[in-house]
């Protein structure tokens, strides 16, 4: 048996990935990418979709996922990233979702693309921009440990949310938040000292949550 195939790009570094499993790792997906192993040879049975493009190039669109979903014997899994969207549009065709960020997007709790997108240097997969899932789950983090209040939470959630998905980043939110709410400057202050060394991603979680799946799903083939 082949090994499984797994889209990866900025969610997971790819040195933490092989930690978990030996793969063959390739690039964000980008349209044509699935509709190509579709029609490849039946060695091929499992593949994860965790990053694809949303700005430098064409995302692969649900019509091809769909065609690599319903491939006989083909394990398609999906998390984190591009691959929880397309999981929850595909479910229903066999596709695996996997982690927080799909049950999100399947409960409807969150249902923009914008919630993942981000934009990365090419080649080295290098995040040039902030996901919104990530900002929310290192707000809510900060919130619990008494860092930021309630209010500023929300604030700071609004501005952010507010920003067109390729220029989010941690400095120029938090300046535009102090501009528009001065009074929470003080807690706005501790975010930013908090968040340079305790940055979270739940991105990373769910793609070592897909990984780890799979490696799973190997195993009980043995």
């Amino acid at each position: 048996m082949s090994k499984p195939i797994i889209f990866l790009g900025p969610s997971l570094s790819r040195e933490k990935a092989k930690d978990i499993l030996e793969a063959d790792y390739r690039p964000p997906a980008k349209k044509g990418d699935l509709l190509r192993l579709a029609d490849l040879t039946k060695d091929i049975t499992m593949v994860g979709l965790v990053d694809g493009f949303f700005l430098q190039d064409y995302p692969p669109t649900p019509i091809e996922v769909y065609q690599l979903a319903t491939k006989k014997n083909m394990l398609l899994v999906g998390a984190a990233s591009l691959g929880a969207l397309r999981a929850v549009e595909l479910e229903k065709f066999g596709m695996i979702g996997i982690g927080k960020i799909f049950e999100l997007y399947k409960t409807g709790k969150i249902d923009a693309d914008d919630e993942v997108a981000v934009t990365f240097e090419e080649g080295r997969h290098t995040l040039q921009s902030e996901a919104m899932i990530d900002i929310r789950f290192n707000l809510f983090i900060a919130k619990r440990k008494g860092i930021i209040d309630e209010r500023t939470k929300r604030e700071i959630t609004k501005v952010a949310k507010n920003v067109y998905f390729p220029f989010r980043n941690y400095t120029d939110i938090l300046d535009l938040t102090k501009q528009q709410y001065p009074r929470s400057d003080s807690y706005i202050e501790s975010f930013r000292a908090y968040i340079t060394n305790n940055r979270e991603s739940l991105k990373e979680r769910d793609a070592i949550k897909l990984i780890k799946y799979m490696k799973q799903q190997i195993q009980q083939e043995k």
